[in-house]
């Protein structure tokens, strides 16, 4: 990873002026899926009604939309919300896109058949981290899935969110949910051509 900081929502607490994050097109917002995820939805895995939580300016949940389904973000930056919303009617995409904190999602009174994630679970401490699995299980149908990609422990350096190991993935999804796989990913910035390491973790709500 080179010198270049990675400013993240990892760094310090996410909800305080969640909109600062976006003055500016963040490293991870580039324009696109991930390509993780795309692969996801190539393979057919996506599925039913989506909520992408922390959607940011909503490239997932515009990649599911686009796949035909039924498709909701939701994040606590009102900026990103926008630009979101203004992608969908350039694209011609019909999503929904909602002011949510995603440690609350049992006040949707929803459930979704696929919930994907990309860099949000690595921002929580633990407390926090525990409060958003246990909301995401509010919000996943007993059967649906969780996709989630997080920076990996593998990932050398400091800069940027709090690294995750495999046992804290697992630990974290003991209760309720069956880790179907954890496996080596990147996630792709703006600011690193070589892209961070990851894990992309796939998990069943039983």
């Amino acid at each position: 990873m080179p010198d270049t900081p990675v400013h993240h929502p990892g760094a310090g607490n996410p909800w305080h002026k969640p909109d600062d994050m976006y003055a500016s097109p963040p490293p991870w917002d580039i324009g696109r899926p991930q390509p993780a995820f795309l692969a996801l939805a190539d393979a057919g895995v996506v599925r039913g009604r989506v909520l992408d939580v922390g959607c940011g300016t909503g490239e997932h949940a515009l990649m599911a939309a686009g796949l035909g389904l039924d498709a909701t973000g939701v994040d606590v930056a009102t900026t990103a919300l926008r630009t979101a919303e203004e992608k969908a009617r350039d694209r011609g995409l019909t999503a929904r896109f909602l002011v949510h904190d995603a440690r609350k999602l049992a006040a949707l009174r929803e459930q979704f058949d696929t919930v994907l994630d990309c860099g949000l679970f690595h921002i929580f401490g633990d407390d926090d981290r525990a409060t958003y699995v246990g909301s995401l299980r509010s919000a996943v149908r007993p059967g649906g899935r969780y996709f989630m990609l997080c920076f990996s422990d593998q990932q050398p350096g400091d800069q940027g969110p709090r690294r995750v190991a495999r046992a804290e993935i697992e630990a974290a999804f003991a209760d309720g949910w069956r880790i179907d796989s954890i496996a080596a990913a990147t996630i792709d910035i703006t600011t690193d051509p070589m892209s961070i390491r990851s894990w992309l973790v796939s998990a069943t709500r039983i």
